[in-house]
């Protein structure tokens, strides 16, 4: 018995072809699967809080300067202090010209509690004593943005109780 395997180059090709369709279908379905962000996550909230504001300037101006680092004094996007984010949010968004310093920009606001605070209001706090020594801008829903000394320009969770804990005044502008 003679066997004979004869291949000519078109069935050589044709293999070789269904083999690399067979690959091709075989990896590209392991990057089908597909990712969800749970909707109660930190991140998923703060998202919500920006898709949430009445202000679409102010949702500019927040992503606009998200992420910009902190720096003592800074007033600018090459670094900024948390007194000079609400100095300038304030001035650019509602024409409230605010104190430059956190302290006396407590002393300028309408005490308010923080459960009837509107979105532009200014949430105060103090990490090193009695004295208030940092601010930031009440969005919604239990959020606010801040420089932050760590991470910059941020929107961060007002209920978190390491910010309950030493929240001490929130108001609005006079």
């Amino acid at each position: 018995m003679d066997i004979t395997l004869n291949f000519t180059p078109y069935t050589f090709r044709l293999k070789n072809i269904l083999y690399l369709i067979t690959l091709v279908a075989f990896f590209s379905s392991c990057g089908t699967r597909k990712y969800t962000v749970k909707s109660d996550t930190k991140a998923s909230k703060a998202a919500d809080a920006m898709a949430n504001l009445k202000s679409k300037q102010l949702y500019r101006f927040i992503t606009d300067w998200t992420g910009v680092r902190y720096r003592f004094g800074g007033l600018d996007k090459s670094g900024i202090d948390c007194s000079g984010f609400a100095f300038l949010l304030e001035k650019e968004i509602y024409g409230v010209t605010l104190p430059r310093i956190s302290r006396d920009q407590a002393n300028a606001i309408r005490r308010k509690d923080v459960d009837n605070l509107k979105e532009g209001d200014l949430v105060f706090f103090s990490f090193g004593g009695s004295d208030v020594d940092h601010v930031g801008i009440y969005l919604n829903n239990g959020f606010f943005v801040h420089a932050s000394t760590t991470r910059g320009v941020i929107v961060d969770d007002l209920t978190l109780p390491a910010y309950q804990k030493v929240l001490v005044k929130s108001g609005s502008v006079n």
